[in-house]
């Protein structure tokens, strides 16, 4: 994921933190807020809690990369920091790239022609 889509200041994450809308499942939370800019960006958060850096690392990668291949289907102008939950430590990509979904699915953040276009691509590939 390119620099320019990455939230990297604690001020902003803080802020997000606190002001944005908050979602939840069992693997992650999805904080969002409107940036008001023509594209959208995301920040991660993995605890130490989840494991060492090699762990965190791993999961970090898992999260850009699950959410490197839905850029086009997330709407422009949002702020959204993922935060890992304890489960993840545990959780295959395949887990938590439904999850990732979910949420975004869940705060409407989803561009819903492009989200069944691919649906419907995949479902074609898998006959």
């Amino acid at each position: 994921m390119k620099r320019l889509y990455r939230v990297r200041k604690n001020e902003r994450f803080q802020e997000i933190r606190r002001r944005g809308r908050s979602y939840s499942n069992r693997l992650l939370v999805l904080c969002v807020l409107p940036n008001e800019l023509p594209y959208s960006r995301h920040g991660f958060s993995v605890s130490r809690r989840i494991g060492k850096a090699v762990r965190r690392n791993k999961i970090r990668r898992r999260l850009r990369e699950s959410l490197r291949l839905r850029t086009k289907e997330i709407l422009p102008g949002w702020d959204l920091v993922w935060i890992a939950r304890t489960p993840t430590q545990s959780a295959e990509y395949s887990e938590i790239d439904a999850a990732c979904a979910r949420l975004l699915r869940r705060a409407s953040l989803l561009s819903e022609k492009i989200a069944s276009a691919r649906l419907a691509a995949t479902m074609q590939a898998g006959e």
